[in-house]
């Protein structure tokens, strides 16, 4: 029994490679065949960079650069070793092309939806899924666009103050304390303003729950999206669903009591009141499928940022200073402004 299942592991052993090869040169013939007409056309230019491993390519340099907390690494080395502010890779079976630069930045998002189009992963849509409403194709373009109405610089002036008074909380019980570890505080940071904006909430014991999920999620993020028992993505998927579930209860139960702990400023006061471009009203699957997508966003964004930022601080100690010796001015002047 023992040698009929160790000739089975070396059978396995064997037939992968082979399998593994045999796919890549079907896929390779399926991307030769839909190109076939464009032969005769100029072949386009690509910036340097290599496509790594058929099938697989740079995929796994990529996520465990992001798994480490140093997925800029990634970037500067491949930024370094072609000499170039833009370079291609391959991630997760697509080519894609890394603009490193504030010049590439600007070009690209000036020329959304004009040069270029939003796009992810097909199985992105398991952790953020489309809308069902096929009688109302705009519905989700709706609903970003009321996301990008909430986050104008107009609209978040009415939300200094209560950033003012979560940060001012936020160091009084997160950095009273000899040593501090910024990654994990920072993570506290951002969710709590985040809902406070997005779901007008200010329960800690809610905000810890909504923590560990978006974890689970941005850690399936950022991992091979393989749906197996035990991978990262099959639990980012059930932490998704968890998340949309309690943002679902949250919004009828914010329909039914007509309760606004946050005067009509958070992101489900203003989808609960708005309609999309045919006048519907937006249901709460599509609102909590877009909540749980800014929420992880932003989230992902500004925890990696103030960590840098507070790094770069201690590793230049003359920039430290200047800003230590700006914000002891600012004070100056606003306890001379109040004495007047």
């Amino acid at each position: 029994m023992v040698m009929e299942f160790q000739h089975l592991l070396l059978l396995l052993w064997f037939l992968i490679p082979i399998l593994y090869l045999f796919l890549h040169k079907f896929i390779l013939r399926k991307k030769s065949q839909i190109s076939k007409p464009n032969l005769t056309a100029e072949k386009p230019r690509l910036p340097p960079g290599r496509s790594g491993w058929p099938l697989v390519g740079e995929t796994l340099d990529f996520f465990s650069k992001a798994n480490q907390g140093c997925l800029h690494k990634f970037v500067a080395d491949r930024r370094k070793k072609y000499s170039s502010n833009i370079f291609r890779t391959s991630l997760i079976g697509f080519p894609v092309a890394i603009l490193c630069d504030a010049e590439g930045n600007k070009f690209l998002f000036s020329n959304e939806n004009k040069l270029f189009k939003h796009w992810l992963p097909s199985a992105f849509d398991k952790l953020f899924p489309k809308s069902n409403n096929k009688l109302n194709t705009n519905h989700s373009k709706s609903l970003r666009k009321l996301l990008a109405f909430i986050l104008k610089g107009d609209v978040l002036r009415e939300y200094v103050g209560e950033m003012d008074e979560v940060m001012k909380h936020h160091l009084q019980t997160d950095w009273n304390c000899e040593r501090v570890k910024v990654s994990d505080v920072a993570r506290k940071f951002v969710l709590k303003l985040e809902c406070h904006i997005f779901l007008g909430i200010e329960n800690q014991g809610k905000i810890d729950k909504l923590l560990k999920g978006i974890e689970e999620v941005t850690d399936g993020m950022h991992s091979i999206p393989l749906d197996v028992p035990g991978s990262a993505f099959r639990r980012a998927i059930k932490a998704s669903k968890l998340m949309r579930e309690e943002f679902e209860e949250m919004i009828r139960q914010r329909k039914i009591d007509r309760l606004d702990s946050s005067s009509g400023k958070d992101f489900i006061s203003h989808a609960l009141q708005a309609t999309d471009d045919n006048g519907q009203l937006f249901n709460e699957a599509d609102i909590a499928s877009h909540l749980l997508g800014a929420l992880q966003a932003a989230y992902g964004t500004l925890h990696h940022r103030i960590t840098n930022i507070m790094m770069y601080l201690t590793e230049h100690p003359d920039v430290y200073n200047l800003v230590l010796r700006g914000k002891s001015i600012a004070n100056s002047a606003h306890a001379s402004v109040c004495l007047r």
